[in-house]
């Protein structure tokens, strides 16, 4: 069975487990501790009337259940907040974003430790690959990047390069 019942610092009304009445709560809505109060003589009746109810022969059973009580909550207003903050559309995500445009930006970094296979450095292939299927007119600039990392094995601190292309796409 649940109880309900308002919190005494914003008016929002909560509804918990009766098993948690006499126990402290923070309010979801001001964050407030409160305790939960016990049930009252009305509400500990119901579980009495239901377990009547459930042993009542199978015809009675069928009979369709009484509506339930409507609960009317009330959301507290801050006036610190405003109403556009809370409404505000976001973002689209960025690859969603780059589809719907025929102008978009793009990004690519390649980095040299990515390149080796078996011993073979693979970069400028890998690099000159890449930017030919992009093509020379789409390439907006071409960077040089140093980036550091820890070699898990030697537990070691080492640096290496790469390369950033921004292109259209």
């Amino acid at each position: 069975m649940d109880l309900s019942f308002k919190c005494p610092s914003c008016g929002q009304e909560l509804e918990v487990d009766a098993s948690a009445a006499g126990s402290t709560i923070d309010c979801p809505a001001c964050s407030n501790s409160l305790t939960v109060p016990a049930p009252e003589a009305a509400e500990e009746a119901a579980p009495a009337a239901e377990a009547a109810e459930e042993s009542a022969p199978a015809a009675e059973a069928a009979a369709p259940a009484p509506p339930q009580p409507e609960k009317h909550f009330a959301v507290p207003i801050h006036e610190h907040v405003t109403s556009e903050v809370l409404i505000k559309k976001a973002n689209k995500p960025l690859d969603v974003a780059a589809k719907e445009s025929d102008r978009t930006l793009r990004v690519k970094t390649i980095k040299r430790t990515d390149c080796l296979e078996v011993g073979h450095d693979k970069f400028d292939e890998i690099v000159s690959r890449f930017l030919d299927r992009v093509g020379k007119e789409n390439i907006v600039s071409v960077t040089s990047v140093n980036y550091s990392y820890l070699e898990l094995s030697s537990k070691t601190i080492l640096i290496d390069y790469g390369i950033m292309i921004v292109y259209r796409g």
